[in-house]
């Protein structure tokens, strides 16, 4: 059974909430395009937030560029986002969903920038972008 978040909503809520794309990627676990969302060559000051509920997952300062088509971040706000070992597609991967609500964002990856070493390679439909 999922653990419990503090923001929980019913499948039909959530269906109501998000768009198709955001429901096939942070309820199912899907992907979107490389290259797709407008957020991959955001480039402004600001706060990149969970599209499901709102809270505050990385800072504009923590984005690079990985060249792989999805936001890059290396390092996420402390306590937004846990991880879950993913064995989908016949490969191990770490998965990243946000703390308060669950919702899938991506994966992290060890071969990030300094200072980190980290790449959270997040799905910029899970994401909204609110400027400083």
């Amino acid at each position: 059974m999922p653990e419990p978040y503090p923001v929980t909503r019913s499948d039909a809520e959530w269906q109501r909430l998000l768009t198709p794309e955001q429901y096939a990627v942070m309820r199912q676990h899907g992907t979107e395009a490389p290259g797709s969302c407008a957020l991959l060559r955001e480039k402004r000051q600001g706060r990149f937030a969970c599209a499901g509920c709102g809270q505050v997952l990385f800072e504009s300062g923590g984005k690079f560029e990985s060249g792989t088509g999805w936001p890059s971040f290396d390092t996420p706000a402390p306590g937004a986002v846990e991880t879950t070992i993913d064995r989908s597609y016949g490969m191990v991967r770490t998965e990243v969903h946000c703390a308060r609500c669950g919702s899938h964002l991506g994966h992290v990856f060890d071969d990030g920038p300094p200072p980190t070493g980290q790449r959270y390679c997040i799905n910029g439909v899970a994401l909204t972008f609110t400027p400083d």
